[in-house]
């Protein structure tokens, strides 16, 4: 199964990323800031779920920061919904964009 890397600020989003995908076999490790995302989380991570709207160092800037160090997809789980966020998403180097609340069958 997969390494994945969950960052989020919420606590209660985190604690579920980690439950369901440890259920379906997975590794997970959760950082609770873009900032606290190292170049050593980078190389481990099969797979980084990144919430945009987090303080301090947002998702957008996390995934730009770390898209040279992560070869693996990067996968925006936010509310910010509107066309130029995800656009602006994609062209910062994510691979993929679901919009929150999320199904868990379809993460």
């Amino acid at each position: 199964m997969a390494n994945i890397l969950a960052v989020d600020d919420e606590e209660d989003v985190r604690a579920l990323l980690q439950a369901a995908l440890a259920r379906d076999g997975h590794t997970v490790k959760t950082l609770a800031s873009g900032a606290a995302v190292t170049p050593e989380a980078c190389r481990w991570a099969d797979c980084i779920l990144l919430d945009v709207m987090m303080p301090g160092e947002d998702g957008f800037a996390t995934c730009a920061r770390v898209r040279e160090l992560a070869d693996c997809p990067i996968v925006f789980l936010t509310a910010k919904v509107g066309e130029e966020d995800v656009v602006r998403g994609l062209a910062l180097g994510g691979d993929d964009y679901l919009p929150k609340p999320f199904r868990l069958a379809e993460l």
